[in-house]
């Protein structure tokens, strides 16, 4: 996390905690250095920022401090909510994470109410399969750096089997959350569901410049977009 996201992590907690919030508090949320959330608060203490800090208390935002308005009207407000809800179907954690965050930061900045003991629309949650939050987070770092990965897989007849594969991107279905990639072991592309991907190691090796044109091969491939992403690994 960035400096300038982690002062406005900051001051997003601030604005919405029902009381004092210690530098441990803030620390464990951000996982940084309770010295860290020091320096940070002084620097928007700085920068104008209301908050007040008193030692064996914690830090309160003083009341009226407003960050600059969303320009979403209400329609709009309650579909981008709802829409981040639904990412829960996904069994992705990571995203699932970022959604809630997003929420937060909406409900706050736009004054949308967020009331959970009073909520007037749902979504069911029911869909993929959760992955693990550490598998899905080394995927996604793998993506970015064009790095191969290790992985162990089960297909659906369980039978495990140690692949080294090209990760090239994650595609959402309703019934699975799927990376797709290149497979070693089969000299070609292959679907992996990440529910069923197990002990992802990020190797030394790479496949840096080629991330593009797989992928464009690989959507030539399936004509994406597909209802179905076909037959998983095998």
């Amino acid at each position: 996390m960035s400096k300038i996201d982690r002062l406005f992590e900051v001051v997003q907690m601030l604005r919405s905690a029902r009381r004092p919030m210690t530098s441990h508090d803030i620390a464990a949320k951000l996982e940084v250095s309770v010295r860290t959330v020091y320096r940070d608060c002084t620097t928007l203490q700085a920068m104008g920022i209301p908050i007040e800090g008193e030692a064996g208390v914690g830090y309160v935002m003083r009341k009226g401090y407003d960050l600059p308005p969303l320009a979403f009207s209400a329609g709009e407000q309650e579909a981008i909510i709802m829409g981040l809800r639904m990412l829960g179907r996904t069994g992705d954690p990571v995203l699932l994470n970022a959604a809630e965050s997003a929420i937060s930061k909406l409900a706050t900045a736009a004054s949308v109410s967020e009331r959970k003991d009073d909520a007037t629309r749902f979504v069911s949650q029911a869909g993929a399969p959760m992955a693990a939050v550490t598998t899905t987070s080394l995927i996604r770092d793998a993506i970015s750096s064009e790095r191969k990965i290790q992985v162990t897989y089960a297909d659906n007849t369980l039978s495990s089997t140690s692949r080294t594969i090209w990760p090239l991107c994650i595609v959402y279905y309703p019934e699975a959350s799927v990376l797709s990639a290149w497979c070693e072991l089969r000299g070609d592309f292959r679907h992996f569901r990440l529910d069923r991907l197990t002990n992802p190691q990020i190797l030394a090796l790479d496949f840096k410049g080629q991330g593009k044109r797989l992928r464009r091969e690989w959507r030539d491939r399936e004509d994406w977009p597909l209802s179905h992403p076909g037959a998983y690994a095998n």
